[in-house]
């Protein structure tokens, strides 16, 4: 099994799931034993700094949290970008190119330097080994590539259609799915 970190996962109209409705997840860990992401384009409308008091300086518009999925609401886990050149900082794990999480116990401050923003997430998606990839073979999800900017777009609910769209043939033409066909 090759390892999907970093990579993109977006509902496909299939996908029931009210958790997952029309979401762009962004996997921060995929191994044998499960995969872990966050939701991208579910804002919240608390404020980073209201929560997380410093951060919220170093957090990118919308400066809010945003719901990361169904598991453990009450966590929190901050993705952020690295400015160009940095190769290591302070509690700054990798997951692919610049972007990475940030362990919320580490002065703000002492990052400032070396991150361009952050965005935080309460809860998370997780699946267990196996699981996600029965979820893509059964057509609940597409996998793209991720873009550096993917993770800090100020307007997060254009994010699905953005990603669709710039994929191309038939895939930008689901960027226009209606939510409930039965309207249509």
């Amino acid at each position: 099994m090759e390892s999907m970190t970093g990579q993109l996962l977006v509902a496909t109209p299939a996908l029931k799931d009210p958790n997952f409705d029309r979401t762009v997840v962004l996997l921060v860990a995929h191994e044998p034993g499960g995969a872990l992401g966050v939701v991208l384009n579910r804002a919240t409308e608390v404020p980073v700094s209201e929560v997380l008091g410093n951060w919220g300086t170093m957090a990118r518009d919308p400066a809010v949290l945003f719901e990361g999925g169904p598991v453990q609401p009450e966590s929190a886990i901050c993705l952020a970008r690295t400015h160009p050149g940095v190769r290591r900082a302070r509690g700054f794990h990798r997951v692919s190119g610049s972007i990475g999480t940030v362990d919320l116990s580490v002065d703000p401050e002492s990052l400032q330097d070396s991150l361009a923003g952050i965005r935080v997430f309460a809860g998370y998606s997780g699946w267990s080994g196996g699981q996600l990839e029965e979820e893509i073979s059964s057509g609940s999800w597409f996998v793209f590539d991720a873009l550096p900017g993917d993770a800090f777009v100020e307007r997060p609910d254009d994010l699905w259609p953005m990603v669709l769209r710039r994929q191309g043939g038939i895939l930008a033409a689901v960027a226009h799915f209606p939510p409930d066909v039965a309207l249509n």
